[in-house]
């Protein structure tokens, strides 16, 4: 038989590369050539995960004939990045369709979330296509379900006090949806036909498992979350985090090393999460008072905070946090410029809670180390895993206040004391030991994510009533 292929797509950002590199890891586990299809990715970043995975074909796509990025919104005024960006994915079509043509023979297509207008190039090639979802199943329960209403939600109803209950998950405000989608009305029109496009894809590979979410998966499999069409399979092939073991002589964990068992509590916030001069100032004044240890990923502040791709300075600490902080924290704190090795961090035997922004790569990493989380969303969908987070998953708790221009030092004092030394924080560290268990149960021989991923190959294969390779025509 001719070996199989397929070809992922990525969306743009750190956060939609990972997981698509961590899903070419288990098609190449299972026999199954990859390339991976890359649009405006920086050389550094191409150069390590080339790098790093050697067995994974990548591909940078050229630019489209008329780059989209820049352009006016409806209202003549210059559009906000999650527009330019749809706009941007819907202009790589062309150079995606070339290169496709380009191959000998592909099985598959993976497409991200974001990248639904290329179920047009699969539909024009003849190709099986199947979505990638990178977030929890209660994000795509809700987004489902907000595609199937679009025609019916008149934009503006959705004021941030109404509470919006969606079949699957936990009754929450609008407030706690994206941004975007509450308060620009071009973004509401574009992005909710986007994820309304999901299930035209064959299947729907999430990035969870199954005892993780299991009243959301079960909504969507029901057929709760779009009403009135079919949703597609859904296979839940999670958790796929990076695995780490990086440099052990890094800073941080060498740092980590001299410490206690569990004694650290780890802030940081992704790789877009920037908070303002102020709001490090409380910060660093709460975990000063706290008494804690701490290890803090610390980035500089952005000038425009709406611009999640700005570029970013390496962080001046001297300007940026209170004189006498690094002193008088010395030997129970560490603050770290810009990045750390994450997963490392997480699952070193000295911390203990991890401070994060809810990203969901950060939150399965989390999981899979067996910490419990102090939520502090910044931006897309980081609010609604809050309230999956705390409220369905029993994982962590709210910092209080995230919602607020300033979260105060007092504050951010009460809550890492509390998940550190509280006899309350118990529940939550021995419900993350348990997930941490089912993670890896699910991920092993006979678990449910591997049977899942087994299912969807089957699914593949047989696709059209068609064995083997799918061809090109």
């Amino acid at each position: 038989m001719t070996e199989r292929n397929v070809v992922l797509y990525p969306g743009l950002g750190v956060g939609h590369l990972v997981p698509m590199v961590e899903l070419a890891k288990v098609f190449l586990q299972h026999g199954v050539a990859v390339t991976v299809a890359l649009v405006e990715t920086p050389s550094e970043t191409l150069e390590f995960y080339a790098a790093s995975n050697p067995a994974v074909t990548f591909h940078v796509l050229p630019p489209p004939p008329t780059p989209a990025h820049a352009g006016s919104g409806s209202d003549g005024k210059s559009a906000k990045p999650i527009v330019q960006m749809l706009k941007f994915l819907h202009s790589m079509n062309a150079p995606l369709r070339d290169f496709l043509l380009s191959l000998p023979s592909v099985d598959a297509l993976i497409i991200d979330m974001f990248c639904g207008d290329a179920l047009d190039v699969g539909a024009g090639l003849g190709l099986p296509v199947y979505s990638s979802f990178p977030s929890a199943a209660s994000d795509l329960a809700v987004f489902l379900n907000l595609a199937s209403m679009q025609d019916s939600i008149s934009f503006g109803e959705l004021s941030d006090s109404i509470i919006i209950p969606f079949p699957g998950v936990p009754p929450f405000k609008a407030s706690e949806l994206p941004p975007n989608i509450l308060h620009d009305e071009e973004a509401f029109r574009c992005v909710l036909p986007m994820f309304g496009r999901i299930p035209e894809s064959k299947g729907i590979l999430v990035n969870t498992f199954d005892s993780l979410e299991t009243r959301a998966l079960s909504a969507l499999r029901d057929g709760l979350c779009f009403p009135g069409r079919a949703t597609p399979p859904i296979y839940c092939i999670g958790p796929l985090v990076f695995g780490g073991g990086g440099d052990k002589h890094d800073e941080c964990l060498r740092w980590l090393d001299a410490q206690p068992d569990n004694s650290v509590v780890f802030l940081s916030f992704g790789s877009m999460g920037t908070f303002g001069k102020k709001q490090l100032e409380e910060i660093a004044i709460g975990l000063q008072k706290s008494e804690q240890r701490f290890l803090w990923v610390v980035r500089s502040p952005r000038v425009d905070e709406n611009n999640l791709a700005e570029p970013l300075q390496v962080p001046d600490l001297d300007a940026l946090l209170p004189a006498g902080f690094t002193e008088a924290t010395s030997g129970r704190g560490l603050v770290v410029k810009s990045w750390a090795p994450q997963v490392d961090v997480l699952r070193h035997r000295a911390t203990g809670a991890f401070v994060t922004h809810c990203g969901w790569n950060s939150t399965l990493e989390a999981i899979t180390a067996g910490q419990p989380l102090l939520c502090w969303p910044l931006y897309a969908e980081q609010r609604m895993n809050n309230v999956f987070i705390v409220e369905e998953m029993k994982l962590g708790v709210a910092m209080d206040g995230y919602d607020e221009e300033i979260v105060k030092a007092e504050v951010v004092e009460a809550k890492v004391r509390w998940v550190m030394q509280s006899e309350g924080s118990e529940a939550l560290r021995e419900r993350a030991a348990a997930l941490k268990d089912a993670a890896a149960e699910a991920l092993d021989e006979g678990g449910t994510s591997r049977a899942a991923f087994v299912k969807f190959l089957h699914d593949l294969q047989t696709s059209n009533g068609m064995i083997g390779t799918y061809k090109i025509r």
